[in-house]
Order: C-alpha cells, then structure tokens, then sequence
C-alpha cells in the first residue's frame, strides 16, 4: 500500500497530471456523476464538488459511524470512493445569491458534471444554454436514468432498475427470482463512458474551440454491457433462462466447491478445453460431439460442471488453483469481502491506498484510479473533502470578500 494521501492546500493545483489545469463543476449526486468527475481528478484536474449546505444524500450512503455527524464518522463509504482528490463547497443554485455564484463559478470552469433531469438542469441553470451564455467552451457532461428521445425520459431510475430492464437480472440467479448484482455496473460504467466522452469532448474544443454536451444514460450503458446476449437473441430466438453461476456458452465455466471454500473455473475456447479434459483425466470427451466446440459445450455444462466439482471436492482451494494454474486454466478463489481485504496479491498490486478522514476509525482503503500510466501522474492525492471544506477559499478565489462571504451565509446561498 501506498502512503496515506494528505489534503494540498485549498486553491493549489491538483498534480501535474494529464488534466492538472483544467477545472471542473462536480453537481453530481450517488456514483454516475460523482465518479465520472472522480477519474477526471484522479488525472489531475482540479474538482469542486457542490453540495447542498446539509451535504448531499450520497454523502451519507452506508455511514460508517451510523448517527454520527459529517467529519465526525457520519460519512458513508460510498462518499469516501467517490470524492477523493476534489474540493467541497455548500451552496444553493436555487438562491438567488447562489445564482451568482454559480456563474462566477463557471466562467472558471472547463467542464461542468451534472447528473441531473433536464429540467432540474434548467432551474438550476445548469443546461448547456445556460452555461453557454456564461462561457461559450464549456463542456456539459450529464446523465440521466432512461436518455432522451423516448416516453420514459423523464422518469428517475437507479442502478438495479437498468440491470432489470437490460435483461441482465432475468439471466442472473437459479430461476427461481431475478437477482441484481451487488455491484452497481451500471452507474460504474456510466461514469466510465461519461469520463470517456468528457475525454473526447476536450479534444474536440483543443481542435475547434468549442464545447458541447456529453450525455450518458443508464439504460443505455445496460444495454451496451448486456448487447452481445440481446444479439443473440433477436438472431437465433435462444429464450435463454438463468442458470446460476455456470455459463450458457462454454464450458465448464461455474462456480465449483472445493474441500474448504468455493472457486470459479472458466474455460473457453477449444485449446482451454483440451488442457481442462487432460487435467481430469477426460481425453476421451475430446472427441464427444456433446463438447465439440463452445456452444455444445454450454448446453452440456452440467456434464462438465459436475465432472469439475467431483474433482474439486477431493482438494483444497489452493491445492484446486495450484493445479488448475499449472495446466494454465483460468481460475480463482470465491472470497468474502473480509478476505478480498487481506488477499496478498490484492495488496502487493497495491491496488488500494489507505485514506484517512476525520472521525473514521482507521484509514479507508480506496481502489485508486482504475489504469496505470507510464508518463503520467495519476491517482489519490487527496482525501474526500469536508462538507463545505473550501468552500470560503473557492469564493474568496472568485473575488468574493470576507464580508460578502458572511452575507452569502447568513442569506442561506452557500
């Protein structure tokens, strides 16, 4: 694990990373929009995220201190991930003296995140007209649950609605229930996808010097990750139905159980299968026409998976994975997220960086930013930030006095 990242000092640029110089508008809220301007701070932009004066709902997502108050332990371990490296300030865009502020606000910034209804967008002046008549670059990155042109986009939707409505939840279980995933794929990669566009967009302005709007959609990035089976579908009519862990188009791919603990298996591909078929002394099912290719394979995988399990049952995790990596065959352990924590790979990759906060009981560990560049300096810098950390150093920043500041905050704008 790395060092402990300490907060730089308020109004400092963030690090000499691929994006240090540009500044963006994080109004984001939970993890599409949040996140996306979290992997452009983790390349060095410099991030204000405004809330609202009693902090945002995602500040408090799974509190670690439950009934503890913010920078007391009272901040969940969703605001944690999603709000390193970046700036806090409280205000109300609705306030007419937040108005005001929002618009010094983005004549300094290169892009503005907002995942916000379109109409909030507008009353909050925070549509891409609106911040045109301020500055005629910006760039306008937002996402919304259904995307527009359809009789559904103005409905609110979150993660697990668009992993049902994908057809992914309907695949996932044993049959008996549809089953969402634990992990909210869909905001990540929404998040994913917006950066991405963010990305481009910036180009693009470095070309024509001008900006635009960048807009991701959840349903849309459910679609994109589900695409391949919604293909196959509407091409060969397969009416698919859930099948638990074990793959409909390979095998044996599952989840198998060993002596002491679970692991899963994937083989795919022909050359895959030879090793697996010699591995369980099952040369002879080379030439089975149940097994002949991947397909074939997949409506026999309980052949497979069982065969598959009755030689887990006679090792040990690791002696299952010793044997499995020694005839290269993909595989890893099931683990409890206690486990994930304390795995040694996990950790001598130094894929998380332990982060302290106020009121927490030890550091967090956060997963840093998810691609490793050669030549460019990328990752955490700083903590999450307080509710409304900087937010005097911001306004001060933007020309505000001292005394315009109190009045700000006695008017209830910031």
């Amino acid at each position: 694990m790395s060092d402990t990242p300490s907060p730089a000092p308020a109004g400092t640029p963030a690090c000499g990373g691929p994006l240090a110089g540009l500044r963006v508008l994080d109004f984001g809220r939970y993890i599409a929009g949040p996140f996306c301007a979290t992997l452009l701070a983790d390349m060095g932009a410099d991030v204000i995220r405004v809330e609202r004066r009693d902090g945002s709902e995602d500040r408090y997502v799974q509190p670690i201190v439950p009934g503890a108050a913010p920078g007391e332990g009272g901040e969940g371990s969703m605001f944690l991930q999603m709000n390193r490296n970046k700036k806090s300030i409280t205000l109300d865009p609705m306030h007419d003296a937040g108005r005001e502020v929002v618009q010094r606000l983005v004549t300094t910034a290169d892009v503005v995140v907002a995942n916000l209804p379109p109409a909030t967008l507008t009353r909050m002046g925070l549509d891409l007209d609106s911040l045109r008549a301020v500055r005629d670059d910006v760039i306008l990155t937002t996402v919304s649950g259904f995307g527009r042109g359809g009789p559904d986009s103005e409905k609110t939707g979150f993660d697990g609605v668009f992993q049902a409505m994908s057809g992914a939840a309907y695949l996932s279980g044993f049959g008996d229930a549809p089953v969402k995933s634990y992990a909210a794929w869909v905001d990540f990669g929404t998040a994913a996808f917006a950066a991405l566009g963010t990305m481009a967009a910036l180009m693009e302005r470095g070309k024509s010097g001008k900006g635009q709007m960048v807009e991701g959609a959840l349903l849309g990035t459910a679609l994109t990750y589900f695409n391949f089976h919604l293909i196959e579908q509407q091409l060969r009519g397969t009416d698919r139905v859930a099948s638990g862990n074990r793959s409909q188009y390979a095998g044996p791919a599952d989840s198998i159980r060993t002596k002491d603990g679970w692991i899963f298996v994937q083989v795919l591909g022909t050359p895959l299968f030879k090793r697996w078929a010699r591995l369980m002394g099952e040369e002879h099912w080379l030439e089975d026409a149940r097994f002949k290719d991947d397909l074939a394979r997949g409506d026999h995988g309980e052949i497979l998976s069982k065969r598959t399990a009755e030689w887990a049952a006679q090792r040990t995790t690791e002696e299952a994975l010793a044997e499995l990596e020694a005839a290269r065959i993909p595989a890893g352990p099931v683990l409890k997220p206690a486990d994930v924590l304390t795995h040694r790979h996990v950790n001598e990759a130094g894929f998380f960086t332990p982060v302290e906060f106020p009121g927490m009981p030890e550091p967090a560990p956060v997963t840093g930013f998810p691609v490793r560049m050669t030549e460019s300096d990328v990752g955490i810098r700083m903590r999450p930030p307080l509710l409304g950390e900087h937010t005097d150093d911001v306004l001060a920043s933007l020309g505000y006095s001292a005394d315009e500041i109190a009045a700000l905050r006695d008017a209830g704008a910031i």
